[in-house]
């Protein structure tokens, strides 16, 4: 098991690769898409938030995508820090918000995609993270709810279910001069035909290009939201992704803090079940307390979810990816994120070393 850092494009500098190996962190996942670019309630110094159902951002250009020589530049620099660039996370809905919505540009989007694959692929950077998703990440409220007033995420009911406007998409602003309407509700069976196409189109050239593609659970994992059905807000339904169309290249970026936010099963269970498969490529750790649409997130040391004890069933099934905090608490000092990052990467290099020291103690015996 490795220990990582998430990180997003304003990020991407040897500051913070140097900040990331200082905590203890040998790999890193990248987000390429500028989350914050002229986001009116994104704080650069945390993760995007927007508001509860403010669009984080505008997304980038639909006419450009990212070459293999971008990536493999990042790449270098951060192996010349002493890391290991393990996933780019999300694709920017700039480039795919027809492939989401079944639209006019589907099929130019298709081989924009296929393009970022095979340059992955090229750049030597071989898992792309993404969460089919027409709501996207929204639903959620910041509150000073944590352990000393920390400012950490979460949900406090269902409450108002605002539509989605026309040009938005997967939390972004796609198209800033699109008619000022209502995007039209589909149903959860057309959503799912969507990423079986999607899958259908794009895993033959992941497979080509040596690149996995994982997929993230719905967060929130509600059936629907914002009058948007959901894929996967289950813990089952990872398993009807995998199913979909069956692939080397079709595997999970299982998020721990959204898996223990589900109604339904547990997340141990869940974790034991797809770790096993050896179908989960990276993880997201963060812990929570309560369930949706009641729950807020916690420090990594409190919360629902015995970290000692997922950490544990990832252990014994010889998880050999990635775990990386997807976000935090923000604690207060000058630097939240950081301060925030630090206490969870110190907190999971402590167990990892237990569970080893273990192995070791056990070796010895025999």
């Amino acid at each position: 098991m490795k220990i990582g850092i998430g990180l997003y494009r304003h990020m991407l500098s040897r500051d913070y690769y140097d900040f990331a190996r200082q905590a203890g962190c040998t790999h890193a996942v990248i987000h390429l898409v500028d989350y914050f670019k002229s986001g009116v309630s994104n704080d650069r110094n945390n993760q995007p938030t927007g508001g509860k159902y403010t669009p984080w951002g505008v997304a980038g250009d639909p006419d450009r995508v990212w070459s293999a020589h971008e990536m493999s530049e990042i790449r270098k620099q951060m192996e010349d820090a002493g890391l290991v660039l393990a996933a780019i996370e999300n694709l920017d809905p700039a480039i795919w918000h027809d492939i989401l919505l079944d639209g006019p540009k589907r099929a130019h989007q298709i081989e924009q995609v296929k393009t970022i694959v095979r340059n992955m692929g090229e750049a030597g950077i071989p898992t792309l993270g993404y969460n089919f998703s027409i709501a996207g990440v929204t639903g959620r409220v910041s509150r000073p709810h944590g352990r000393g007033n920390a400012i950490t995420m979460g949900m406090d009911g269902p409450a108002d279910d605002e539509p989605i406007r026309n040009g938005t998409v997967w939390n972004m602003v796609y198209d800033q001069s699109a008619t000022p309407t209502i995007l039209p509700s589909i149903t959860r069976e057309e959503l799912w035909e969507r990423l079986t196409r999607f899958l259908t189109d794009i895993l033959p050239v992941a497979e080509q290009a040596g690149v996995t593609l994982a997929a993230h659970p719905d967060d929130p994992p509600m059936p629907t939201i914002r009058q948007q059905p959901r894929l996967v807000y289950q813990p089952h339904m990872y398993q009807r992704l995998l199913d979909a169309v069956p692939s080397s290249s079709n595997a999970l970026e299982l998020c721990v803090g959204t898996t223990a936010e589900m109604t339904e099963g547990n997340v141990y269970d869940a974790v034991d079940q797809y770790s096993r498969q050896g179908k989960i490529v990276y993880i997201h750790l963060r812990n929570i307390t309560g369930k949706v649409p009641n729950y807020r997130e916690t420090f990594i040391d409190e919360g629902d979810v015995d970290m000692v004890r997922l950490l544990s069933i990832l252990h014994k099934n010889q998880f050999n990816g990635v775990v990386i905090p997807d976000h935090t608490p923000q604690m207060t000092c000058s630097a939240p994120w950081h301060a925030g990052m630090a206490h969870t990467l110190g907190y999971i290099a402590a167990v990892l070393a237990v569970l080893r020291s273990a192995d070791n103690a056990t070796t010895r015996q025999a």
